[in-house]
């Protein structure tokens, strides 16, 4: 039995939600012994909210063209995705333990279309806002279709200049069906990135690339509904969420605050 599109968990139900996609993220990565677990980690809060209350998305018929579409821009973060998919009840637990980033398994490293619920593939940094674009592009101007485009990206996939031109694009045509989460948690694969959680400097950046900025804890479920909400304002802009996070969240010993 699959979880409906719009489920609607109440705001105390998610951080369960979010505690077992974690749980399932450093399963399946460590079963695998490898992956990005602490990068699906930092996310986990903002996927719970975003898949329980806002994804409009019958998982039993992906093709259907009144879908939402679920792009993740940093692709390394496959394991909270396919921890998302088992608690949607369309991948298997044995699946996710023994499929995970096994040869000739459909559960790879980086998302692929193998995956009915996956529209394209993803993991080198950069390309799926562009993708999201595109998608989005057609939904508005092309298909009218009442889709809503939503994009996870990572903080360090922001050095990437294709995520810029992607934004441009998106606020010229008012792709007010895009709305971008940026996992803001601060560290890369080998350090700290070159705005760390410089919330306000990416927000400048995002306003003067035509888009709406929205600041928020990403840990805080409350805001994180609040921002997602704030999809269906009537303005002419695409909204990028910045979320303020931290790697590897959930895990005893990291530090909740900076």
């Amino acid at each position: 039995m699959t979880m409906s599109m719009h489920n609607g968990l109440d705001l105390d139900q998610i951080p369960e939600l979010a505690a077992q996609l974690r749980v399932d993220s450093i399963r399946s990565s460590t079963s695998a012994g490898s992956g990005h677990p602490t990068s699906s980690l930092s996310a986990a809060d903002l996927l719970a909210t975003l898949m329980s209350r806002h994804l409009r998305y019958d998982w039993d018929t992906p093709e259907a063209p009144g879908n939402d579409h679920l792009i993740f821009s940093k692709g390394h973060a496959s394991p909270l995705l396919y921890s998302v998919y088992k608690a949607a009840g369309v991948v298997s637990d044995q699946e996710l333990m023994e499929g995970y980033r096994r040869f000739g398994q459909r559960l790879e490293g980086h998302p692929t279309p193998v995956l009915p619920w996956v529209d394209v593939a993803t993991g080198s940094l950069g390309q799926g806002l562009p993708d999201g674009v595109g998608i989005a592009l057609a939904g508005k101007h092309l298909d009218r279709a009442p889709y809503r485009v939503w994009v996870l990206a990572g903080d360090s996939e922001l050095a990437e200049g294709s995520m810029w031109e992607a934004l441009a694009t998106a606020s010229h045509y008012k792709l007010t069906n895009l709305v971008t989460l940026v996992d803001v948690n601060r560290l890369g694969q080998r350090g700290e990135t070159a705005l760390g959680w410089d919330m306000d400097a990416y927000a400048a950046r995002v306003e003067a690339f035509g888009a709406r900025a929205v600041i928020i804890d990403g840990h805080d479920i409350a805001q994180i509904d609040d921002a997602l909400a704030r999809a269906d304002d009537e303005l002419d802009r695409p909204l990028v969420i910045l979320a303020r996070t931290i790697k590897g969240k959930g895990i005893v010993g990291v530090e909740d605050e900076a």
